[in-house]
């Protein structure tokens, strides 16, 4: 399916619930999947950077795979991030999800030594058909230390096993480069990570979101998506406020940048979506103080009966 169309909407980067570093709460993970089905998106995305990845264990990894799967039961397409230092344990990771269920994987570039271009594309080149399903590439410069260029893109996308592009770069003028780069490949997915410029990069070519706060108001990021499809600048200017109220209050308290991820899976314990905000290690959930004022954040949001206002 997805290797046919380019993946559209709002596809949320899910949390993984945890109760503790080696457990999943699968009970909070089944009311989140039900959540963001009933919010109306369009898609399902584990294990990326939301998700914690790189803090869990391969036995949690592949724990997390499996039930959001069988939750999930096929009702949405399902993408699994695979990214890893050691190209073994990626393939392991996208046998798993292919034998789970899982409609497409997707990789970030493997850290730690940062490759050149060249090298980049070698890897992928090697990596790709080793694969059981389509590939989406994952650029999030800022945790990986490199950023793919847009001929990079182009080069590697010549296998038409690797069917789409994620960008968490925040940079909307690389996005609209890359997206230039890959006219001529209509299938090809572009999506677009940080959900503040969301908006914007639908209205000019994105095909959608991969948008954390959709973890707490789908049919928010969902509305947006709809109305940079149909062009309604006024409902997008509008929708862009309770986005931007989001991302300034919930997404910054505290001082460092595990601050988003702690703020979020603190929210989602507030609106009962998820049962407890325990992030994996090295990070640490928020004290009262700070979860106090992630309450009052919420509280000035037009929220009625559980929902967002939109």
């Amino acid at each position: 399916m997805i290797n046919q169309h380019p993946l559209s909407g709002i596809i949320p980067p899910l949390v993984t619930p945890l109760k503790d570093n080696e457990t999943l709460d699968t009970e909070s993970l089944e009311n989140l999947i039900e959540h963001l089905i009933e919010g109306g998106v369009h898609g399902l995305f584990i294990l990326g950077t939301t998700g914690e990845e790189q803090s869990l264990s391969y036995k949690l990894r592949k724990e997390m795979i499996q039930q959001a799967a069988r939750i999930n039961n096929g009702r949405l397409p399902l993408l699994v991030c695979v990214t890893d230092t050691s190209i073994v344990e990626s393939i392991r990771l996208a046998r798993v999800a292919a034998e789970s269920g899982a409609d497409g994987v997707v990789s970030a570039p493997p850290y730690y030594f940062a490759p050149g271009q060249p090298e980049l594309a070698q890897f992928y080149e090697e990596l790709v058909p080793q694969l059981p399903l389509p590939v989406f590439l994952y650029n999030m410069p800022s945790h990986v230390k490199v950023s793919f260029a847009p001929d990079t893109v182009r080069r590697i996308a010549q296998n038409p096993q690797v069917v789409g592009f994620k960008d968490s770069s925040a940079n909307a003028v690389y996005f609209q480069s890359v997206l230039y780069k890959m006219r001529e490949r209509p299938d090809f997915a572009m999506l677009v990570g940080p959900e503040e410029i969301t908006g914007e990069c639908v209205l000019l070519g994105a095909h959608g979101g991969i948008n954390g706060g959709a973890n707490m108001f789908p049919e928010l990021y969902v509305a947006m998506y709809d109305a940079a499809k149909a062009g309604h600048l006024q409902r997008i200017i509008q929708l862009q406020q309770l986005i931007m109220q989001i991302s300034t209050t919930i997404y910054t308290v505290g001082k460092h940048g595990s601050s988003y991820l702690k703020g979020l899976k603190c929210a989602l314990s507030l609106l009962g979506i998820i049962k407890d905000d325990f992030v994996a290690s090295p990070f640490y959930k928020f004290d009262p103080p700070e979860r106090d004022k992630i309450s009052k954040a919420l509280a000035a949001l037009p929220i009625e009966n559980g929902k967002l206002k939109i």
